[in-house]
């Protein structure tokens, strides 16, 4: 059986502050990563996140980010591996208390924004972010893009990994993604879109910017859960991959075959 999970990143609104639709998003996704308070979120935030989460039976992710609200964590900062360390354990374990006390668990960790794809390239930064999660939970599934440190920091740690890929993201000719700088970073035609998580998970290639085909090893399809086409690539992506016999399920869940 062919299978691939779809995530969306949720759980970021702050305050009086709301961020995406996370509401009607979730019945179409089967994971969700969970903002834990740095980049977004905040504690009642997360704990509701989590219980909608649980309620639709979509596993949890958490997804700790750069200490930067005013930049929605997509802003690079000049971190040590020693403070990534310590801000993915701090976040990662606020939302392992949150789940715990909401009756629930979490599954994977991914990180987010500029802590992401800072983790993609430099491997002391992905091994500092694979260590925090070994040393909360070594059970839990550590994510990442496709090809990156990241996966194989996981990997040096023991952890099992999930590589991701993206929708509505574009890729450049070495695997990375388009900066946000580039007005070519993101994809906004949901058919396009469509297009490309059907063949990532079929033949593990996607058209990089340069035209060039790049491979991707496809565990699970990302869709940004603040892009104002949220809603609709989640709902058009999770048919189309059902109608081409790709079943959507979460990452570590059984196959019913």
């Amino acid at each position: 059986m062919v299978r691939v999970d779809l995530n969306c990143d949720m759980g970021e609104s702050f305050g009086n502050f709301t961020i995406g639709d996370d509401a009607a998003i979730l019945p179409f996704v089967s994971s969700v990563n969970v903002a834990c308070g740095f980049h977004g979120g905040d504690p009642s935030v997360m704990r509701a996140t989590v219980c909608a989460a649980a309620a639709h039976r979509v596993a949890i992710g958490a997804h700790p980010g750069l200490p930067d609200l005013a930049g929605f964590g997509r802003r690079e900062m000049a971190v040590s591996p020693q403070e990534v360390y310590d801000m993915v354990t701090y976040q990662v374990g606020a939302l392992l208390g949150v789940a715990r006390a909401a009756g629930v668990g979490i599954r994977h960790v991914k990180p987010h924004g500029a802590l992401y794809n800072m983790a993609a390239t430099r491997a002391p930064l992905a091994d500092a972010i694979a260590l925090a999660v070994r040393d909360l939970d070594p059970t839990l599934l550590l994510m990442g893009l496709s090809g990156s440190a990241l996966i194989d920091a996981g990997r040096a740690q023991g952890l099992h990994t999930a590589s991701e890929v993206f929708a509505d993201r574009n890729y450049q000719g070495d695997g990375t993604l388009v900066p946000r700088t580039r007005p070519d970073a993101m994809v906004t035609d949901v058919d396009v879109a469509v297009a490309r998580a059907i063949r990532m998970v079929q033949s593990q290639h996607v058209i990089a910017s340069d035209g060039s085909d790049i491979r991707v090893l496809t565990d699970s399809i990302c869709i940004h859960g603040d892009a104002p086409h949220a809603l609709l690539f989640a709902q058009r992506i999770r048919s189309a991959l059902t109608a081409v016999g790709i079943s959507v399920l979460a990452l570590g869940a059984p196959s019913h075959n």
